[in-house]
């Protein structure tokens, strides 16, 4: 933990323009700050700053997104070869360990910004201002955002309360249990949709709605099912969001922060990035991983050929599914359809390593300009639909069946989903119970296929092991604590079981 305390702490903390909060009237300032200063928040303008430094970590968490899909199994690790990228390639394998910079960067990018959002925290009745409360709801959520992310993917952390970590503190302060984590989390959320807007000032804040689905997805995630029911059916409820009726324009550049976006993570191309520190890319990276290597044709540009869907994945789209070709590009057919591509040469791409034919389409780097800022390979503009409409409804049906609460409004939810998906309403779901529970999940697989659910998902639901290749129960339902982290706390922090 100390990189992190380091980093966040006693270096100095950019507050830099980023698309990654909101729009241009809220980052236009680029003013610097030091994280440990205690003589800041003396105006509205200070707290504003310190806000966009609290939204700019969440860029980093397109990694979360891109293992999300990988340590699942959606897809393989893929890459040019077995080795590219190890601790990649481990988390496929479900060989990982506590020695993997790839999982601690989730570990240290995640606490950063808990780190920053407690800065606003500790310091939140120093100066009043008007709108001062919208600014500590939008601090709340962004550190329960962070909270859930390590707590998914760490299990119990520990946590300071309304304060900042200084050095020591990770020998002093133990790990809380999940049971706390979520407890705080929770408090956040009601915090959160209690005060903020229904509408955001400006694209990519947050808003009630964006507080109450995280606080149904956080609840759920506890089986807590009829506070998920109550906290999910305020959103659908609330009539301010619908599924768009073309599912694939909602993933082009055209259809972000649409009327079915809960909650969007802004990404630009303002800033290059280069792989000695990706997460400070102001670009989705994760982009530029899923493209296909050396590609030459329309619509696309290339990338480095990772996260690549199975067949048996592409499988599980049922005939007629129109959802299918918008979340996997089958590259072969893709090419058959485009023979006339470049007066009849065709497109041109390679293969890399576990190659299948299959690219995670909703995230593939589309065509920009020669001119566009940053590696075309790394700094991608294209935003990460983090809580959709369609996943709102999918977990409030969820809620309502395992929950044992309305099978009825289940089926509602679900098949509202299902019609978009066919076009029709004869794929009408009419099962209840443990069936309706099966169909549900199966739905939640296609129709969220590459936003980098799954894993979770499946575990926990308990269906992880057995499903995913290599799963060992007891142990893979969480990741271990890096073991830099386990030394510097000097033995106040126990590892997770199995590691």
């Amino acid at each position: 933990m100390k990189k992190y305390f380091i980093k966040s702490i006693i270096a100095l903390a950019l507050i830099s323009a980023v698309t990654t909060s909101c729009s241009d009237e809220f980052v236009d300032p680029k003013p610097e700050y030091s994280i440990d200063s205690e003589n800041y928040f003396n105006s509205k303008e200070e707290y504003d700053n310190a806000l966009i430094a609290a939204y700019d970590l969440l860029q980093a968490s397109y990694v979360n997104v891109l293992l999300g899909e990988i340590a699942s199994d959606n897809t393989l690790c893929g890459g040019e070869s077995p080795t590219d990228v190890i601790g990649f390639q481990q988390i496929d394998d479900m060989i990982h360990t506590p020695v993997n910079s790839n999982l601690r960067d989730i570990w240290n990018w995640m606490f950063a910004g808990v780190q920053r959002a407690n800065y606003i925290l500790e310091f939140k009745d120093k100066t009043d201002f008007p709108g001062k409360t919208q600014v500590i709801a939008e601090a709340r959520f962004l550190r329960a955002y962070y909270q859930f992310e390590l707590v998914k993917w760490f299990g119990g952390i520990p946590m300071k309360g309304d304060a900042r970590f200084k050095i020591g503190d990770e020998k002093t302060i133990g790990r809380s249990s999940v049971a706390e984590v979520y407890a705080s989390i929770e408090a956040d959320l009601i915090f959160a949709s209690e005060n903020l807007s229904p509408n955001a000032a400006q694209k990519g804040r947050i808003t009630k709605g964006a507080a109450q689905a995280l606080l149904g997805k956080a609840y759920l995630y506890q089986n807590k099912f009829a506070q998920a029911a109550t906290a999910l059916d305020a959103v659908i409820t609330s009539g301010k969001y619908t599924l768009v009726s073309d599912y694939n324009a909602m993933f082009e550049m055209d259809g972000e922060n649409g009327s079915e976006s809960v909650f969007e993570v802004q990404y630009t191309d303002v800033e290059g990035a280069g792989f000695g520190c990706l997460q400070c890319s102001e670009g989705n990276v994760a982009v530029g991983f899923n493209g296909i290597r050396n590609y030459s044709g329309p619509l696309f540009s290339s990338g480095y050929s990772f996260n690549i869907p199975t067949q048996e994945s592409a499988d599980a789209f049922e005939s007629g599914d129109k959802r299918k070709d918008v979340a996997i590009l089958d590259i072969n057919a893709w090419a058959l359809a485009n023979a006339s591509y470049d007066n009849g040469n065709g497109i041109t791409f390679g293969k890399g390593n576990e190659d299948t034919g299959f690219f995670n389409r909703k995230y593939l780097p589309r065509k920009r300009s020669s001119a566009a800022q940053g590696d075309l390979n790394l700094t991608n503009p294209n935003n990460y639909r983090a809580i959709r409409y369609a996943d709102v409804l999918l977990m409030a049906a969820e809620a309502y069946n395992r929950g044992s609460i309305n099978d009825a409004k289940a089926r509602t939810y679900l098949n509202e989903v299902r019609r978009r998906a066919f076009g029709d309403n004869n794929h009408d779901v009419t099962a209840s119970g443990t069936a309706l529970t099966e169909t549900i999940l199966a739905e939640r697989r296609v129709e969220l296929f590459g936003e980098g659910h799954r894993f979770f998902d499946l575990v926990r639901t308990g269906k992880a092991a057995g499903t995913i290749p290599g799963f060992k129960a007891n142990k893979n339902e969480l990741f271990p604590i890096p073991i830099e982290e386990i030394q510097f706390a000097n033995g106040n922090w126990a590892q997770n079981p199995g590691y």
